[in-house]
């Protein structure tokens, strides 16, 4: 059985994790731990917890668990002292306070939801994002980095504040994998964080594994504005130590009416300039999601409506596991 591990966090391994646990597959998925905003940087904030919010969706994609928990766990309240919160957020982070170990919380949070794959926090120390933009400027905490929309000058260097250690099962899942996934989700919110972890570059050079980068569909603004895709490579390569061995990339237009609700945050379409190398192969396809995500009111954080199609991934990704 294929070795597949999984880094990032947030609603793009959400995507790619919903749809491999449907392959016979050995699935491993390594979460960043530095998210602060919304419902997760609250709980960080006011109870101490290490940030739920990332575990949490890695936790539902994989579960087997009937629908209600699942529902439940995706669950945010709309009103009252809870309004903004999410359900599974409040869960994991009492979880937390009442198991012996970070490591038993998590055990316990996948029995509940059968997950059909072993989740990993990148690390168990309490971090925070740090980006350093070339005009000088410096914003520390994923949530402000996250949200710093009008921001124009690009990221010259991300990273942790304080410094940590990576988990070892972490390090462990990375060194035995067949397959390291990366993406698709934000550069420098979701991806290099997890990668910024002492022990996690080390263990990406010393695995034998194929590294795949799923290419995301548009740029974020204030991280990635008018990026194309050779500029998301090499911002990737800069913190991964390496290319990787295969990028898929989106060929399917998006519709103008999705492009224009982008425009009011400067994001647009990350553009294909990439070709063929020595170093990677390029895989084009349809991997839209053609159903528009529907936004939560009481959310307070801004959210993606276009999304890659769990499926389609998965089928691409399979094909190139077995082939």
């Amino acid at each position: 059985m294929k070795k597949i591990t999984v880094i990032g966090g947030g609603t793009g391994t959400f995507v790619v994790l919903s749809g491999l646990k449907d392959y016979e597959l050995d699935l491993s998925v390594v979460v960043s731990m530095m998210d602060s905003g919304g419902s997760t940087g609250k709980l960080r904030d006011q109870l101490g917890v290490l940030p739920p919010g990332d575990l949490r969706q890695c936790l539902v994609a994989l579960s087997d668990a009937p629908i209600l928990w699942r529902k439940l766990f995706l669950y945010r309240f709309e009103t009252g002292d809870f309004k903004g919160h999410n359900f599974g957020n409040l869960f994991l982070a009492a979880l937390e306070k009442v198991s012996t170990s970070y490591d038993e919380a998590i055990q316990s949070a996948s029995y509940v939801l059968k997950t059909k794959g072993k989740v990993f926090p990148v690390t168990h120390d309490k971090l925070h994002l740090a980006a350093e933009y070339e005009n000088g400027k410096i914003v520390t905490g994923e949530g402000l980095i996250d949200e710093n929309h009008a921001e124009s000058s690009r990221i010259k260097r991300a990273y942790l504040t304080p410094s940590g250690t990576a988990n070892v099962k972490a390090v462990e899942a990375i060194e035995n994998s067949d397959y390291i996934i990366v993406g698709p989700g934000d550069l420098y919110t979701s991806i290099i964080p997890v990668l910024l972890v002492e022990g996690i570059g080390e263990a990406i050079m010393k695995s034998k594994a194929k590294i795949i980068f799923i290419m995301n569909l548009m740029t974020k603004s204030g991280q990635t504005t008018k990026y194309k895709a050779s500029d998301h490579l090499l911002d990737l390569k800069k913190y991964l130590g390496k290319d990787p061995d295969f990028i898929l990339i989106n060929n399917t237009q998006i519709t103008a009416d999705i492009l224009n609700s982008y425009k009011k945050y400067n994001e647009e379409e990350a553009i294909n300039d990439l070709k063929d190398h020595n170093g990677y192969k390029v895989i084009k396809g349809d991997l839209i999601d053609n159903k528009q995500v529907e936004t939560n009111s009481s959310d307070v954080l801004y959210r993606s409506i276009l999304r890659h199609d769990s499926k389609k991934v998965a089928e691409v990704l399979n094909k190139i596991f077995n082939a």
